[in-house]
């Protein structure tokens, strides 16, 4: 997916220099799109459909098991939660911070 949205134009009008016979490097120069952009439009069944972003994924980490898991486990680290759960530790990190459960701090008496 394209970090920045071009017309239907530009995109033709690079294209078209493209198949006149001009250089990739050149189109890139020229028109101020970057090469790998060019290459996917290139590569693409039908460069001229903008590409709409796909469905996301559900969050791979239940809050309701994650906050079980903190209540039978306070003392875990997030490398063994992310283990049990089979997720990265920045989603451990996350859901955590999700759940509104913040860092261990030592009390001052």
């Amino acid at each position: 997916m394209d970090l920045v949205a071009y017309s239907l134009d530009l995109r033709k009008r690079v294209l078209d220099f493209i198949e006149a016979g001009g250089g990739k490097t050149e189109a890139s120069r020229r028109f101020s799109v970057a090469r790998p952009t060019l290459y996917k439009w290139l590569n693409a069944d039908d460069p001229l459909k903008p590409q709409k972003p796909g469905p996301r994924r559900p969050r791979s980490l239940d809050p309701d098991a994650l906050r079980k898991h903190v209540a039978d486990f306070p003392d875990q680290t997030y490398s063994e939660r992310a283990t049990h759960f089979g997720v990265s530790k920045s989603c451990v990190h996350y859901g955590l911070k999700r759940i509104g459960c913040t860092r261990k701090k030592k009390s001052r008496l």
